[in-house]
């Protein structure tokens, strides 16, 4: 019994520690820091670095000296001290395929790895040693090689990670945001987002980090750090929130759309909007900026009373005013505006059943001698996408196939039948020109190479 005594009345773990610090002989003071050169504007949309392309950066957990702790011993009593450490260590993938899922926070749930170690060295080679192979970059997809299946309802977008190339992101009708670790041996669905309390209209990967922003249903747009399963931050409108694009220079801007109408420049710094592009308009169907970053291309649903303008518009950045709204005349809604990646034109996709082509310098005409037209839209947001060297153009079609079109001619090069519902986004890879993901209407997502 006095052993017993003498174990329980030692102190707890879990009580505050007090350590003695030995006493400092010379105090050290620190020194001021670096003012910050103050910029021509404190929102201004360009900056200093020249815009980020697509190079593949491999995993690299965060280092956190807090979390590098032995592992605790079975049978051996954990303190609350120790639990909350080994809360927040990074997972480590399981090498069952199929493992439960592990609640990081009460809205990110996790069933795989995001790290690269487990994806075969033949992918790993080509994600890291990018080379300029005309024949790849002529290549189409032709085969379906991965299916990716997790959402229960219908995918609205996907999106492949700029710096983080083997991971895939996709947003669904079913309230949630999928990452997928494409090419893993062992569990391809990593973390499963729920952060939206309604179903989830874009998302986006930021171009530095692992960080997805996301909107939706729920009146928000919202930055999720995957890595460490946290929403860091919540931008709240008073509209339903349809679309969300980062500005091309800028990696702390993004542009957001939505339901009312509203066009929102957003600043991820302040968590403040920056400016505000205000127009009668319908719901805000797309948005794109152009490839100076100067500009911006919107699209909206239209009335009656203004069928011959505002359904595409072109607006300036910084000055908030657009610089034409009578860019397409016809009564036809466009669920999909892209630029392409170095001519100056952008296409929009029209639920006329065709893709038209415009000048993005002014007057931004439409070109009347030239449509892409075999795919069906029939009402669905049907999304298309330039490949990397823009000399392709994909699009989904309410058929379920994948449409490929040569964008100099506009002539049909291949169809894909993807699915039995509507492809509703094609996304090419940012670095293999001959993989290309797809998401469809009953929930699936797909890599075709």
């Amino acid at each position: 019994m006095d052993l017993l005594h003498n174990a329980y009345s030692t102190a707890s773990d879990d009580d505050d520690e007090v350590e003695e610090k030995p006493e400092t002989k010379h105090q050290i003071l620190p020194l001021p820091s670096a003012k910050r050169p103050k910029p021509d504007s404190p929102y201004s949309t360009t900056t200093t670095s020249t815009s980020i392309k697509p190079h593949y950066m491999p995993f690299r957990p965060s280092p956190n000296p807090s979390l590098q702790a032995e592992a605790p011993v079975p049978g051996r009593y954990v303190s609350k001290r120790e639990r909350a450490l080994f809360g927040s260590s990074p997972t480590v993938s399981d090498p069952n395929p199929n493992p439960p899922s592990t609640t990081t926070s009460s809205s990110a749930s996790v069933f795989g790895s995001i790290s690269d170690s487990s994806i075969p060295h033949d992918i790993i080679s080509s994600l890291r040693h990018q080379k300029e192979d005309c024949a790849q970059l002529g290549r189409i997809s032709e085969r379906l090689t991965i299916a990716l299946r997790g959402h229960t309802k219908a995918v609205n977008a996907i999106h492949w990670s700029p710096s983080h190339a083997h991971l895939l992101a996709s947003a669904g009708m079913d309230h949630t945001i999928c990452i997928w670790n494409v090419w893993s041996r062992d569990q391809k669905k990593a973390h499963v987002l729920s952060f939206h309390n309604a179903a989830v209209k874009d998302v986006r990967w930021s171009q530095q980090g692992l960080s997805v922003l996301s909107c939706g249903y729920d009146c928000s747009s919202r930055l999720v750090d995957i890595e460490k399963g946290i929403e860091t931050q919540v931008f709240r409108e008073d509209q339903v929130v349809g679309v969300i694009k980062f500005h091309p220079d800028n990696c702390n801007l993004f542009l957001s759309g939505g339901a009312k109408g509203h066009l929102r420049l957003w600043d991820i710094r302040t968590s403040k909007v920056v400016h505000e592009y205000i127009r009668s308009l319908g719901s805000i169907l797309d948005v794109e900026f152009a490839i100076n970053g100067k500009q911006f291309i919107s699209s909206s649903d239209v009335s009656r009373s203004n069928v011959s303008e505002n359904s595409i518009i072109v607006w300036d950045v910084s000055r908030q005013v657009p610089l034409s709204n009578q860019v397409y005349v016809e009564a036809y809604t466009c669920p999909c505006v892209r630029h392409h990646p170095f001519d100056p034109f952008f296409v929009a996709q029209s639920n006329a059943n065709y893709i038209a082509i415009f000048s993005s310098s002014p007057p931004f005409k439409l070109d009347k001698y030239k449509r892409y037209e075999n795919h069906g839209v029939s009402g669905f947001p049907i999304k298309c996408n330039f490949s990397l060297d823009g000399e392709k153009l994909a699009s989904g079609s309410s058929d379920g196939s994948i449409y490929f079109y040569n964008y100099r001619s506009s002539k049909l090069v291949r169809k894909i039948k993807a699915y039995e519902e509507a492809c509703i986004d094609v996304a090419f890879h940012p670095i293999m020109p001959n993989v290309i993901a797809s998401c469809s209407w009953n929930g699936d997502v797909s890599i075709f190479e």
